[in-house]
């Protein structure tokens, strides 16, 4: 680019860029050389925001080559024929390239075109040229925090220099020029305690720290700061500015201890009480609640050797709630005097330690309830030989009261004897029997019996005690054994089998087996048939002495004693079954087939339930009936005018329908031709609907002769409008001869010569219920 020389007033205004083509290069010896030029176009600047006239020229593109021909200019790339156009002009007969309108740095920092020169053909002159050209920026653009509110937060009690937080703003503007370049500051602190200046801020970097000590939460819980960045390097006179506001929490730790509310709690508890609250201690943190720098921990640390007391801690309002864990007993202590201490669940900070405040003293008294009676050994255990008779003394079961200071007087009784052997005396507790005791009862086991007593004194109210008596029963020879199994088979000829037998005795070793078997010597007849020899002593076996025995059932008696230091012996009966047998030995006799089946008993309760069956369905069928009759004498007693129900009444159709048009006008036309035996007998209306099953049609007669139609259709229009029993269908009808007169006479009382008053009607009442509304009706005229 250059100024051409021959126009010097263009040459102060606007520049010129000349299209290279040729230069002079002067050389070493003076002499000059012509040289192709190549020349690298400085970029244009152009100032965003110009507010002077539009189009404003930039800049002159000349070519040396429109001295012998006309040339034509030109301008391309973005900002001239491309998005975003006709920002930039040339004049295509000077080549004068000027702007149209302000240009904005912060949308498009610079433009690159190119210049073109052509001849009035169309044809290239020169190579076209780039142009290049720079928005120069403007300080047009506050600077932007990237957030309206920052937060930060910062623990009480940090040192100067920790790092709060930091705040960034943005400048659209150019940040290599002072328009973009921002510096930060603090412009105000609240609340100003413990100082106006508790915090700093990084002007270039906006990062925020505190600058002094004393952050206190429990004082200030927090700040907010209002920060302003400036661009132009903070100058306050050119600089634009923008502010943010920063809020900075101060975080809770530790450096509050809990302290009691008071030195000395006191609280009470009835002796033998566990799990109950005893009283509430109560604290004082001034950290921040329900964090595990406020939540207290309390611990007994002096005055509970035996740990029968425990604090947990209610979270809800950090209270510690002294708690009994184990039973304390009044006659062994009266009260308690406790030493408790509260901590936090963290550790206090760096330099913190306990107050005194942190130490209470609890005073526990306790309360004295009448407490129950205690037996003393329970259980209590004795061993007797069965067979004691009634009225022996066994032992003393007496219990102590734990009131020992209040001098209460017991009384005992019997609370649980399932065999009702044993009485105790009320006052001593002296034990003794009113039955004889029996170790083979039901109620023993394992040779064990319990009875329970019970203590009460005469405290108010009184208290009861109970302790259990076990008896240990010592076995005697008191019972004789008996043979078994009681019931045996056997077959009528046994061959070579044999029944083995045994016997039970309730006494224990040695007053029971070994045991010695023996046939009764009567009947006679026992020692002829059967036999008896001994195994062991234990077993015997019973065989029979003859070849065969009839079938039948034979009651064998058998002594059986036992081996007691005084023995006992008894004679049962072992009952044998003697019956057929098949090739394996077993019974098949009937007796033992109908045993198999149904027994007596099932038979019987078969039957019962049968007839009770039987019963009841005949108890059925009779209520049925008797509701049958009871519902039509309902309906005898209901007035019919009365007798209104939700019924769908069906009614005959009046005619004049589809159905009522098929009829045979033969009968018109020839009425003589009809059929002898429907003359005789007369035609049945189909029509209407008879009063009763049996009603007789009367006969209509023939008319006289064919031609005379329109009497016989009179006739039978008479004869229709005088039937009372006659519905008015309006359709054709056949007509037979009704007659003429009638013996009883008109029932019209408009036809009647004598007036209702005349007439007698109690007759009515004579009829039944459905006529007596009708006699009420005309019984009235008479009053």
């Amino acid at each position: 680019m250059r100024v051409k020389s021959s126009d010097a007033k263009l040459s102060q205004q606007v520049p010129e860029i000349l299209f290279p083509w040729r230069s002079l290069v002067v050389r070493g010896d003076g002499t000059l050389r012509r040289v192709k030029r190549d020349w690298v176009i400085p970029p244009i600047n152009v100032p965003e925001n110009s507010r002077g006239q539009f189009p404003e020229e930039l800049v002159r593109i000349h070519s040396d080559r429109d001295k012998n021909r006309l040339l034509r200019y030109s301008v391309t790339g973005p900002g001239a024929d491309q998005p975003p156009t006709s920002i930039f002009i040339i004049n295509p007969i000077s080549g004068q390239l000027s702007v149209t309108k302000p240009l904005d740095r912060e949308h498009i920092s610079n433009f690159h075109l190119r210049a073109h020169a052509v001849d009035l053909n169309g044809n290239q002159v020169e190579n076209p040229i780039d142009i290049v050209i720079n928005v120069i920026d403007q300080n047009d653009n506050r600077p932007e925090f990237t957030h309206t509110i920052f937060n930060g937060s910062v623990p009480e009690g940090s040192k100067p220099g920790s790092l709060v937080t930091a705040v960034i703003a943005v400048d659209k503007d150019d940040p290599k020029t002072a328009n973009g370049m921002l510096r930060y500051k603090i412009l105000s602190q609240n609340p100003q305690s413990p100082s106006s200046s508790m915090f700093t801020i990084n002007n270039k970097t906006g990062d925020i720290i505190t600058v002094a000590a004393g952050l206190d939460r429990e004082k200030v819980t927090q700040y907010t700061l209002i920060i302003q960045a400036t661009d132009m390097e903070g100058n306050p006179n050119y600089g634009l500015s923008n502010t943010a506001t920063t809020i900075i929490r101060i975080t809770d730790v530790n450096d509050n201890p809990p302290e009691f509310t008071t030195d000395t709690f006191f609280g009470e508890v009835h002796e033998n009480m566990v799990n109950v609250i005893v009283t509430n201690l109560t604290v004082t943190d001034k950290d921040q609640p329900h964090t595990s720098a406020w939540s207290a921990a309390y611990r007994i640390i002096a005055g509970d050797p035996s740990g029968r007391f425990s604090i947990p801690t209610d979270h809800t309002n950090n209270e510690g709630l002294l708690t009994v864990i184990k039973p304390i007993d009044f006659e062994v202590t009266r009260s308690f005097m406790l030493t408790v201490e509260a901590e936090n669940e963290v550790p206090l900070a760096r330099g913190i330690h306990l107050p005194q405040q942190s130490t209470a003293t609890v005073s526990v008294r306790i309360l004295d309830v009448n407490e129950s009676p205690e037996f003393s050994p329970n259980p209590k255990s004795i061993k007797l030989e069965e067979g004691l008779p009634a009225a022996s003394l066994l032992t003393t079961f007496t219990a102590q009261d734990p009131d020992r200071f209040l001098r209460q007087s017991l009384r005992y009784s019997k609370m649980y004897d399932p065999a009702n052997w044993l009485e105790i005396d009320p006052v001593n507790g002296r034990i003794s029997t009113i039955t004889i005791l029996d170790r083979e009862s039901p109620y023993v086991k394992n040779n064990l019996y319990n009875v329970t007593f019970m203590a009460s004194d005469n405290g108010i109210p009184p208290a009861t005690g109970t302790g259990t008596l076990q008896i240990y029963l010592l076995d005697i020879n008191d019972n004789a054994p008996e043979v078994f199994p009681p019931e045996m088979e056997m077959c009528e000829k046994p061959d070579l089998n044999a029944i083995n037998i045994t016997a039970s005795d309730p006494d224990l070793t040695p007053n029971a087996g070994p045991f010695a078997f023996e046939l009764a010597n009567r009947p006679a007849d026992v020692r002829r048939n059967w036999t008896l020899n001994r195994l062991n002593g234990e077993y015997a076996q019973l065989r029979l002495r003859i070849g065969s025995l009839a079938s039948g059932i034979y009651k064998v008696p058998v002594m059986i004693t036992d081996s007691g230091n005084l023995p006992m012996s008894n004679t049962s009966f072992l009952k044998v079954k003697v019956c057929q047998c098949d090739l394996h030995g077993d019974c098949i006799d009937m007796e033992r087939i109908i045993a198999a089946g149904l027994g007596t008993g099932a038979i019987i309760a078969i039957l019962i339930c049968i007839i009770i069956l039987l019963v009841l369905v005949l108890l059925f069928v009779m209520w049925m009936k008797r509701r049958d009759k009871e519902r039509q004498a309902k309906q005898l007693l209901i007035d019919p005018e009365d007798d209104v129900r939700d019924n769908i009444l069906k009614y005959d159709e009046e005619g004049g329908g589809e159905e009522d048009q098929d009829y045979d006008l033969s009968q018109l036309q020839q009425p003589d031709a009809l059929e002898p035996e429907c003359v005789k007998v007369g035609i049945r209306r189909m029509d209407e609907r008879p009063l009763h099953h049996d009603h007789r049609y009367p006969l209509r007669s023939a008319a006289p002769y064919p031609g005379d139609i329109g009497d016989f259709i009179h006739e039978g229009l008479t004869a229709a409008d005088n039937d009372p029993t006659a519905p008015p269908y309006d359709s054709l009808l056949v007509f037979d001869y009704e007659g003429s007169g009638s013996d009883a006479g008109s029932l019209s009382s408009l036809h009647s010569s004598l007036s209702s008053g005349d007439q007698d009607y109690d007759y009515l009442d004579e009829w039944g219920p459905r006529f007596r509304k009708l006699a009420d009706l005309y019984g009235e005229g008479d009053n």
